[in-house]
């Protein structure tokens, strides 16, 4: 029962994190504007409860558990957090393997990312700005939040919402459009709610991506565009359907990034190698579609980001079992890059699918050398020595 409880509470609160009356917000200051919260939901509460709805979704959602991309995005979210303001709890981030364009986050610091994102996000400090923002939702309680005004409510309509909200998570269009039919009463009241603490979560998130050394005019551009190429979408994205982005929060964060420094962020071949592992593995695309984007994307590139294409069409090559093909263009770039954990992890796979796992088990013990405590590089040792039944 409790584990029910829990997972009906994380699904109702994972999207309806905006619903805070104005004449609430206002009594309270940035950044002590979250401590209203502290009347329902401890912070150890918040944690088990995100701990409880964490669990539900490693067994219903389809969670990308890749080591390599997992680390990429937990560094770059943890750089984040180490900007940001009133940090309660601790964080973490990972990846729903779908073509969506989406992220949500729940209590105890848990932050998810659609793999979606990465094909429509052009550089990290786009992506970065969507992880901000999020994170802003958990630093300032939102859900809490959320949950001290429901406790207000009458507990029929709140049972409603979270069914609702177990359909919103099947199907957003009708999972919204049965929140609206169940509190048709207060519906202009969310809709207040809904845009106040997005452009809550905006104004902190700016704040947190320029402390990080981002580029903030990320953000408005990001969802300018996002906005522009859905304008007359009939089934909008998730994200679109859960954050709002009227016009008018399109222009504050367009403003908001002005007052700050102008800051250009250097590219990051990090992310666009990720993006290449993304393409490749987990966007859904058929071989020759993902060996298509990658070959488009590549002569559009710049001489520094071309690395990153080649290395994606070198991941679809071995899962496409050419072996042949991927290994002149991992050992290029092996060779001009010796250190990068993409390409040590790549050719040690490949190495060891071609029956040459000792290559990959001195590969791996020169890279242990310098990242003694590196998964990525610790499993696939383990498994290269597996492989030779070295045990």
């Amino acid at each position: 029962m409790l584990k029910r409880t829990f997972t009906l509470i994380g699904l109702y609160l994972s999207t309806t994190i905006a619903l805070i009356p104005c004449s609430i917000a206002k009594e309270f200051d940035l950044p002590e504007i979250g401590t209203t919260a502290s009347t329902t939901l401890t912070i150890d509460q918040e944690i088990e409860y995100g701990d409880a709805y964490m669990r539900m979704l490693r067994g219903s959602s389809p969670i990308i558990n890749d080591p390599i991309l997992n680390e990429y995005l937990n560094n770059l979210g943890h750089r984040l957090v180490a900007n940001a303001s009133d940090v309660k709890t601790p964080f973490q981030f990972f990846l729903i393997q779908d073509r969506n364009i989406n992220a949500f986050a729940f209590f105890g610091g848990h932050v998810a990312l659609y793999s979606g994102l990465f094909l429509h996000a052009q550089s990290e400090s786009e992506l970065a700005s969507v992880l901000a923002h999020e994170i802003a939702h958990v630093t300032q309680r939102h859900l809490a939040r959320s949950m001290e005004e429901q406790a207000k409510r009458s507990p029929l309509t709140m049972a409603a919402l979270a069914g609702s909200v177990l359909l919103a998570i099947a199907a957003p269009q009708a999972g919204i459009a049965a929140v609206t039919a169940t509190a048709a009463g207060s519906i202009q009241g969310k809709i207040n709610y809904t845009r106040s603490n997005e452009k809550e979560a905006d104004r902190i998130g700016i704040s947190t991506l320029s402390k990080a050394g981002f580029d903030v005019s990320a953000m408005p551009r990001f969802f300018g565009r996002l906005a522009e190429q859905y304008r007359y979408a009939s089934t909008p994205p998730p994200m679109l359907l859960t954050h709002p982005l009227p016009e008018d929060r399109i222009a504050d964060t367009r403003a908001r990034a002005e007052s700050y420094p102008k800051k250009t962020a250097s590219p990051s071949l990090s992310y666009q190698l990720a993006r290449a592992r993304i393409v490749a593995r987990y966007a859904g695309l058929e071989n020759k579609a993902a060996l298509s984007w990658l070959t488009r994307k590549e002569k559009k590139a710049d001489l520094a980001s071309k690395a990153a294409f080649e290395y994606g069409k070198a991941l679809v090559y071995m899962d496409n079992k050419e072996l042949d093909k991927a290994r002149p263009i991992l050992e290029k770039l092996i060779s001009n890059d010796p250190q990068n954990l993409f390409y040590i992890d790549a050719i040690s796979d490949l190495y060891i699918e071609s029956r040459e796992a000792s290559k990959a088990t001195v590969l791996l013990e020169k890279a242990l050398i310098i990242s003694p405590s590196n998964s990525v590089l610790m499993i696939n040792h383990a498994n290269s020595l597996m492989k030779q039944h070295r045990y």
